[in-house]
């Protein structure tokens, strides 16, 4: 898919839950403080920013959306792998060294 693609793909996706909530575009601009031509060009994913988006996700109530984008809590973390190879690094390598005290 195209970014274009991935545009409209959202602008559809958006306008389908504005649809199911029975709200008009007029209204959704006014609840998420946007311009009218600014929810259009989001619906018909010809350009938008990411503030418009958020906007109208708050507004459509669904901003918890956003959290998806993100990894999960229990994914990989590579700074998690980093500091595995700085203790593995300090750690000494070999049998443990035994002195032997010399019989005086």
């Amino acid at each position: 898919m195209t970014p274009d693609d991935l545009e409209r793909t959202l602008g559809r996706n958006v306008r389908a839950v504005r649809i199911a909530q029975r709200v008009t575009q007029l209204e959704l601009a006014e609840s998420a403080n946007v311009s009218l031509g600014a929810l259009k060009h989001l619906e018909s994913g010809s350009g938008s920013t990411t503030t418009t988006l958020v906007k109208v996700l708050q507004a459509l109530d669904k901003a918890s959306w956003l959290d998806t984008l993100g990894p999960a809590p229990e994914a990989f973390n590579p700074l998690s792998l980093l500091e595995a190879r700085e203790r593995e690094a300090r750690r000494p390598k070999g049998p443990p060294r035994v002195r032997r005290r010399s019989a005086s």
